[in-house]
């Protein structure tokens, strides 16, 4: 029987090759110069613009990028389609189209002054795709915040011990940036005592795990309240809505914190629990399949039956899925192009062009790091999809209510039980599970508000009308972001919100891909486009025809029709089918309206050789 020992090996194989040939191609292709100054240290304000050492900024990039996408929809393909399709598409899209997304994404902005990808796009194709660009990324952030706060809920009321840890470690994250930034105490000295502060809050967590109303939660579980008060149900869970609130107020506040006080430190800090996750299971498959096996206390929570590496799950259950264990859940879910929007964060994303020239170019110290920042974090992404696949192919719990509650405990329970073969008891490893998974979320979740609050500011640009001051004013901005997350929460169901969220993250890779093509063609006439043009017209073919699928197919005949599926009966329920139907309208619009301007741009700048002056290097490779 096959062994998840396969999934890792084909991984590991196709990341190394691309990272030391591809990769290395790529930094040369853009002219990579260290002599030249960064935005960090040209514009270095304290606030954002912020010179990070190399592996703090890796922890940061890393950690703020692989949120709960990668886990989630590597899992439901799975078991959709297979474990095949899954893996192939992880292991061959990441390199080829992924990471050179978030490279290209990181360099082109490091190149305009740690700008983002819109203000880079108008800079080559006008104002109006700047904005249109802009307001793309302005509603992707507001989906992104929204589903991150509620999978970031559904860990939290699953596992309590993550909660109780979660907070233990943004508390460590703010001491540990007084030591470095405030008390100049020493880096190494920090780095040691506060990683063995953040291990030692997983054991604090485990002891004091921590709700915050009454509910069914593991013996032991601190109760913060006597009664849900006014907190919603969200998922049927008052808890859940209880730390949706509660992680949104989180996400409002830490955005507007300077990156020092809280967004460097804590996601330096938080990226060695996520190494350890992410690397710990991968070293765990190799160690356990040749040397050590899974451990005897790893059993199935459904069958009792032990668990080994051995893969559960089926290779291939057909292009519609209707042998897989989840054809009665889900509506037809045809392999093209459905597959490509259910695994977006893993192979390709559009909110890593975000966090790219949002964050990260702000705090770039060298622009050689952008090879192991850009394109290596977006392969070390890719691990953290393979690890979910290997997670759910060993223990296959088809969770009812699919979606959320199909991710977490294939996650949570397939790593724990890999991590038994590095001799870590199951009752330990699968909240220490739950609790990367929480890490990841947290910091994808606020460092989306903070991009959000980028998005509103460079569309504002400088405030004119007291509406505008108000709109660029950051407390403002972000209240606005997280209510408006939370609206969209309690109208919206988690699948429609997970098919907004993929079609769109999907859309904006498309487009930020569009805006570093645009950026190459005008920089040299003899600048090849292959690396980036390929995937910017493959990934708006399939998430084009992807998301048409999903407005005509699920919503239009299924909701609001009733003949592809039962229709929505509740008033509730037919204003957010209009509503996501609404939307999938507008960003196909402003996507095919982008890539037409984008293309009338390349095309003037081939022909006539008179595009904007793009980058001062004079390498024309």
């Amino acid at each position: 029987m096959a062994g998840v020992i396969w999934i890792v090996a084909l991984v590991l194989t196709t990341f190394t090759v691309a990272y030391i040939g591809y990769g290395r191609y790529l930094s040369q292709f853009v002219g990579l110069d260290d002599s030249r100054e960064t935005p960090a240290h040209k514009y270095q304000d304290g606030q954002e613009y912020v010179p990070a050492k190399k592996p703090v900024l890796l922890g940061h990039h890393y950690s703020s990028i692989a949120g709960g996408a990668p886990v989630v929809g590597p899992i439901t393909a799975a078991l959709v389609w297979g474990w095949v399709p899954a893996v192939l598409w992880v292991a061959i899209g990441n390199p080829l189209m992924g990471a050179v997304h978030d490279f290209i994404s990181l360099s082109s902005s490091l190149r305009h002054e740690g700008k983002s990808i819109g203000y880079i796009i108008g800079e080559y194709v006008g104002e109006r795709g700047k904005n249109m660009l802009l307001w793309f990324a302005f509603l992707l952030t507001i989906l992104v915040v929204a589903v991150f706060a509620l999978v970031i809920g559904v860990v939290l009321n699953a596992y309590p011990s993550a909660a109780t840890a979660s907070l233990l470690y943004i508390t460590l994250a703010f001491v540990f940036g007084i030591w470095l930034y405030q008390l100049g105490l020493p880096f190494s000295v920090g780095t040691v005592v506060f990683v063995a502060g953040v291990f030692a809050s997983v054991w604090v967590g485990i002891q004091y795990p921590l709700a915050i109303v009454p509910g069914e939660y593991p013996e032991g579980t601190i109760v913060l309240l006597e009664s849900a008060l006014f907190f919603p149900e969200l998922l049927d869970s008052a808890n859940i809505g209880a730390w949706v609130l509660i992680i949104l107020v989180y996400g409002a506040a830490a955005s507007v914190l300077p990156v020092w006080m809280l967004l460097q430190p804590r996601d330096y800090l938080s990226s060695f629990l996520l190494y350890t996750g992410v690397g710990g299971s991968l070293l765990a498959v190799i160690v356990g399949t040749f040397i050590t096996g899974m451990g005897s206390d790893a059993v199935h929570p459904d069958t009792g039956n032990q668990l080994s590496f051995d893969i559960a799950t089926g290779a291939w259950y057909g292009f519609l899925g209707e042998g897989g264990p989840l054809a009665e859940m889900l509506p037809l879910m045809p392999l093209f192009p459905l597959l490509f929007l259910t695994i977006a964060c893993g192979t390709i994303s559009g909110f890593h062009s975000l966090v790219s020239s949002g964050t990260t170019s702000k705090q770039l110290n060298k622009e050689t790091d952008a090879k192991l920042i850009g394109y290596g974090g977006m392969l070390a992404e890719g691990l953290l999809a393979a690890v979910a696949l290997c997670a759910v192919t060993i223990v296959a719990i088809p969770a009812a209510d699919g979606g959320i509650g199909l991710a977490l405990p294939n996650f949570a329970t397939g790593g724990g039980a890999i991590l038994t073969a590095l001799g870590i008891p199951f009752e330990y490893a699968a909240p220490f599970m739950a609790l990367v998974l929480a890490s990841f979320l947290l910091t994808s979740m606020d460092t989306a508000v903070r991009l959000g609050r980028y998005m509103l500011e460079e569309i504002v640009g400088t405030p004119e009308t007291s509406a505008e001051e108000y709109a660029s004013n950051r407390y403002i901005n972000t209240s606005f972001i997280a209510i408006a997350a939370f609206f969209l929460l309690g109208s919206g169901r988690w699948e429609d919100l997970w098919t907004l969220f993929g079609g769109a993250n999907q859309l904006l890779a498309s487009l930020a891909l569009l805006s570093g093509t645009v950026w190459l063609a005008n920089w040299s006439k003899s600048k090849q486009l292959i690396s980036t043009g390929g995937p910017m017209v493959l990934m708006g073919f399939i998430t084009v025809i992807g998301l048409s699928w999903v407005g005509l197919y699920q919503i239009l005949a299924g909701r609001l029709l009733g003949i592809t599926a039962d229709a929505e009966t509740g008033l509730i329920g037919q204003v957010s089918a209009v509503a996501q139907l609404v939307i999938i309208v507008v960003l196909i619009y402003l996507a095919l309206s982008l890539f037409k301007i984008g293309y009338d741009n390349m095309q003037t700048a081939r022909e006539t050789g008179d595009g904007v002056a793009a980058d001062v290097s004079t390498d024309d490779d």
